[in-house]
């Protein structure tokens, strides 16, 4: 059957126009016993992302985007077929892979529309291009995809889990803020433990980076949140707004707590949104996009001076026992340990993107949006410069 298969991908896959599209899922629905090669051949376009850098997060996202959802489950399901193969896989990997859509059952709603989505699916993963690795493929040597634990897992991430999760889940602003602080606390403090134990013991030297997504709508205000969360931690966060994801560099136990937080911080600021755009339509206000972006970017904003603010005086605290002769940093020099991780940090992030731009983001419109918005970042205790945005 390779013949038909050869003839369906010549018509459909390089060509651009529809006409092309339907000669080759009509040659496919003829021919039942192609099914499990033309399958195959799908596997084979997923392979090829991961030897152009992506993720199956990554995949998953770009095809919901520019297709639709059936489309994302035919790539998850193609995804889950290729994983198969390899006995060992790379870190954060297996979390994304639990979290793909169900893939739709094959030959449904009828042949031709199954082949035909299958050939839009195919299409659009010929055209990824290269991008920036944040890790190694699948496949790879096994003493690249080791990666160490991380002293004080898995209990100092449970912690900080179930604040954040109480955080989220309280109707008290109060008590949200109490437990997002003393979240955040944590985190600062493990980032300045896990710092001092690798300049002791030689290890952790590297940083290492990973992805997240930034979906649409309020991708910009979505974005500048999560370059505050990672300025605040450490890290440096690179927003590619044509594939809606943000590459975040870092030291593996800050990259942890960024994707922690960031998620965190993102639900409370939409439950917040919610509440605060419930009280303006009971006053009969109807301009709910703009209230919503401006709310948002106040949000972002704020958040990212009150980060800033609890990493210098957990910085500070740290420093000062050092100082005294006791507690984590007890001589240990921790500004030039923590200093030397920032440089090795930028060193790794300018290397992997070796052009970005700064671009000017479109103010606030909604003077009661940015109110509101200001006011939920100051309960949630959590704004921040614009975002790199790779060039």
């Amino acid at each position: 059957m390779e013949p038909v298969i050869d003839q369906a991908f010549a018509a459909a896959l390089y060509t651009d126009d529809d006409a092309g599209l339907d000669t080759g899922a009509s040659l496919l629905a003829a021919a039942p016993t192609a099914d499990a090669e033309l399958v195959r051949r799908g596997e084979e376009f997923v392979r090829r992302a991961w030897e152009r850098g992506w993720l199956p997060a990554d995949v998953v996202r770009v095809v919901r985007r520019d297709l639709d959802e059936h489309a994302a489950g035919l790539a998850a399901g193609l995804i889950a077929a290729e994983v198969r193969r390899y006995p060992e896989l790379p870190p954060r990997w297996r979390s994304q892979l639990d979290e793909l859509p169900a893939a739709p059952p094959p030959g449904r709603p009828d042949r031709f529309s199954y082949a035909s989505a299958l050939l839009g699916l195919y299409r659009l993963l010929l055209t990824l291009p290269v991008i920036e690795p944040v890790g190694p493929p699948p496949g790879a040597a096994r003493e690249a995809l080791y990666r160490p634990p991380v002293a004080g897992e898995p209990r100092m991430l449970t912690r900080i889990r179930a604040l954040l999760a109480k955080a989220e889940a309280t109707g008290f602003p109060e008590e949200a803020e109490a437990l997002s602080a003393k979240a955040q606390e944590l985190m600062a403090r493990h980032s300045i433990d896990e710092a001092l134990l690798a300049a002791r013991t030689h290890g952790d030297r590297t940083p290492g980076a990973c992805r997240i997504g930034v979906d649409a709508p309020y991708e910009t205000a979505k974005a500048i949140l999560l370059d505050a969360v990672a300025s605040a931690n450490r890290c440096r966060a690179v927003w590619n707004s044509d594939f809606g994801f943000t590459t975040v560099v870092g030291f593996e136990a800050d990259l942890e707590a960024v994707e922690l937080l960031h998620t965190s911080l993102l639900v409370q600021g939409t439950a917040a949104m919610t509440r605060a755009e419930a009280g303006q339509r009971a006053g009969g206000r109807k301009r709910t996009k703009t209230f919503r972006q401006s709310f948002l970017m106040a949000y972002a904003q704020r958040v990212g001076a009150r980060l800033a603010d609890g990493t210098a005086r957990a910085t500070a605290e740290a420093d000062a026992e050092g100082g005294a002769g006791g507690g984590a940093g007890a001589g240990s020099g921790l500004l030039p340990v923590l200093a030397a991780r920032d440089l090795a940090v930028s060193d790794t992030a300018e290397k992997m993107f070796p052009r970005t731009t700064t671009t000017r983001v479109r103010g606030a419109t909604d003077l009661d949006g940015w109110t509101h918005g200001t006011r939920a970042a100051d309960r949630a205790r959590m704004g921040g410069k614009t975002p790199e945005i790779r060039d």
